[in-house]
């Protein structure tokens, strides 16, 4: 019943994201690009996923463009009939340099790089300049025996070019992460729900999974934190066996991916009477994200909306504890490129998917993070989090 009536990248869309990738191409003289991916978590999938829509598991999957015609998946010797099952490319490939050198598969058609190249019509020697994405991603093993396999190529890294080409949302993306925003605030409404003195962080956070699951997630993009106590003191919390306890700040960060895409919301629960210094402090983060939430349209730098916000952060006393850039893009990666800094130059753009994301970390007190989604329109945004920002248990 869900499937019927939940938002979906078209089919028709890839299409013009191969020939945006091409024409990016051709302005970089690239006779050759690999845009790669693998199964981990936060930015593994990225690639593959937009251009492909193929959740990458296990084995790591590669798209393959030349300058003209279609892309070519290059998989692992596990994931090739996967790949043609889910994905929106049909050409698919077991690449050598993607196998295990003790794994035998007998009935798989393997061929290293060279062949399939020739295949194409191309000569390896005829290859000067390939463009990868994903670079950081790829092991040194791999990375060594495509090189080997290009051995007159110069490689150029075009993982910020790539990422930029998503910055601006189609209409199917806007309705995919509205989608992924109601995801989250349902995980949000769980994880409160679910918050008591005497239940473990993991109770809580398997709450809020099972619920965003049963609503259509199929992964997170982070691990969802549940983190009360001195465990939500650094940035990167993690759930725990430790349990809630009567007067303790919970912060709750959620980050469901849906076909493809995300939704990230972070709040902090107030159990019982905690520290009048937490109350304050999470006070002032609702109020900076306010502030930014208001001043947020297209054609502003996002490094002025984010100063706004830190302003307030430092007004109230907070400022050393603001330890990240603020305002990020949200798309097929949870925290991805554009990002809004103090040292970004980067204007806001009609349909850009933004994340105000207000830090307060490393304290003696704790740590907490009020974050939200907005769509970036030409006289204001569109606020894609429905979460309240204050709760008491």
């Amino acid at each position: 019943m869900i499937a019927q009536n939940m938002p979906v990248i078209p089919a028709e869309e890839f299409p013009a994201r191969w020939q945006r990738v091409q024409d990016l191409m051709r302005a970089e003289r690239l006779d050759l690009l690999f845009a790669y991916g693998d199964d981990r978590a936060v930015f593994g999938p990225a690639h593959v996923r937009w251009l492909a829509d193929v959740p990458v598991h296990f084995e790591p999957l590669c798209v393959m463009l030349l300058p003209e015609g279609l892309p070519i998946i290059l998989s692992g010797p596990e994931s090739d009939e996967y790949a043609r099952l889910r994905g929106r490319v049909r050409d698919v490939r077991v690449l050598r340099e993607f196998t295990h050198p003790d794994e035998d598969y007998p009935y798989s058609v393997i061929q290293p790089l060279e062949t399939i190249l020739s295949d194409l019509g191309w000569k390896r020697e005829g290859i000067r300049r390939v463009g990868i994405g994903g670079l950081p991603l790829i092991n040194a093993s791999t990375l060594k025996a495509l090189k080997t396999s290009l051995p007159v190529a110069e490689w150029v890294d075009m993982e910020a070019a790539l990422t930029r080409l998503r910055a601006v949302k189609s209409p199917a993306e806007k309705e995919v992460i509205r989608q992924a925003y109601r995801i989250a605030d349902m995980g949000i409404r769980t994880a409160v729900d679910a918050i008591r003195p005497g239940r473990s962080e993991r109770e809580v956070a398997a709450a809020a999974e099972g619920a965003m699951r049963a609503a259509g997630a199929e992964g997170f993009g982070i691990d969802t934190i549940v983190a009360s106590g001195e465990n939500a003191r650094p940035i990167l919390a993690r759930s725990t066996f430790r349990e809630i306890r009567k007067n303790d700040a919970v912060l709750l960060t959620v980050a469901p991916r849906y076909e493809g895409y995300h939704g990230a919301i972070g709040r902090l629960v107030l159990v019982g009477e905690p520290d009048p210094q937490v109350k304050r402090a999470y006070e002032t983060a609702v109020e900076a994200q306010q502030t930014c939430g208001r001043l947020l349209r297209a054609g502003i730098a996002g490094c002025e909306v984010e100063a706004a916000g830190r302003e307030v952060v430092a007004r109230g006393g907070y400022g050393e504890y603001f330890l990240y850039s603020g305002l990020h893009s949200v798309g097929v990666i949870e925290f991805e490129v554009p990002i809004f800094g103090p040292g970004s130059q980067e204007v806001l753009r009609i349909d850009m998917v933004i994340s105000v994301d207000i830090p307060m970390f490393n304290a003696l007190w704790g740590g907490l993070r009020v974050e939200d989604g907005y769509r970036i329109g030409a006289d204001g945004a569109e606020h894609l989090s429905h979460s309240d920002f204050f709760f008491y248990r």
